[in-house]
């Protein structure tokens, strides 16, 4: 399979030049989204190989997401893997995502929960829970709904109605997907945490996701169950 990976990023200089020649040696295109970044992160992955789309202010993840995904969709791969640029996700697992795919997963999360390594306990259990809820809205097993490492097909992104600009498009994205007949699978991933700050802010990003959630609730009993993703606003 043809695979771009697509890696959005803000002020990760640090990380992102190892995480881009680790893909480019495995034979991967890589586009990296700088998020708005004031360090050398767009530089630093232009020169390990990466294509490079440069954010003037910060907008978010889901917004880098959604331009990465737009700008990947005019060329030819058969599917993209979706990587954070702290480090956090190896390139040794990808080919345990891509086994997945092949074995009939349209979308395929990696799962951290198994080995969640540092994670504080309170990410751990509030994702237990988002993790619970998103199944029952998709009505398939996902183990770890809000892990960032991620296989989507060609054919399944096409299908995506993306809109979220923060972390909730990790949610977003699932839901998308299971509205679409898309099948869900999950695979097993180390988790590494290599001592910088998270960008997720453990209250607001909370917030946003009962509030998406909440809105997907109402506009699926407005619409009488509509498969058809409802909008932020």
């Amino acid at each position: 399979m043809k695979i771009c990976a697509i890696i959005p990023a803000y002020n990760e200089e640090k990380n992102i030049r190892w995480l881009v020649s680790s893909l480019k040696k495995s034979g991967y295109a890589v586009l990296v989204i700088d998020d708005g970044s004031s360090d050398g992160t767009s530089n630093e992955a232009s020169s390990a190989g990466a294509e490079v789309l440069r954010n003037g202010v910060n907008q978010g993840k889901g917004a880098s997401l959604i331009r990465g995904f737009s700008h990947v969709k005019r060329g030819d791969f058969d599917g993209v893997i979706v990587m954070d640029g702290d480090g956090q996700h190896l390139p040794e697992d990808i080919p345990a995502l891509l086994s997945a795919a092949g074995a009939g997963g349209n979308l395929v999360v990696g799962n951290r929960m198994a080995r969640p390594g540092e994670m504080p306990l309170s990410r751990w259990l509030t994702n237990k829970f988002m993790s619970f809820l998103l199944s029952c809205l998709t009505k398939q097993r996902i183990s770890d709904s809000q892990c960032g490492f991620r296989f989507i097909s060609a054919s399944t992104l096409a299908k995506l109605n993306l809109s979220c600009s923060n972390y909730e498009i990790e949610s977003e994205m699932l839901l998308a997907a299971g509205r679409s007949g898309c099948k869900i699978l999950s695979v097993p991933v180390k988790s590494v945490y290599r001592g910088t700050k998270s960008q997720i802010d453990p209250l607001l990003d909370t917030v946003r996701f009962f509030r998406f959630i909440w809105r997907q609730l109402r506009c699926r009993r407005a619409d009488g169950g509509s498969k058809e993703p409802c909008l932020p606003g």
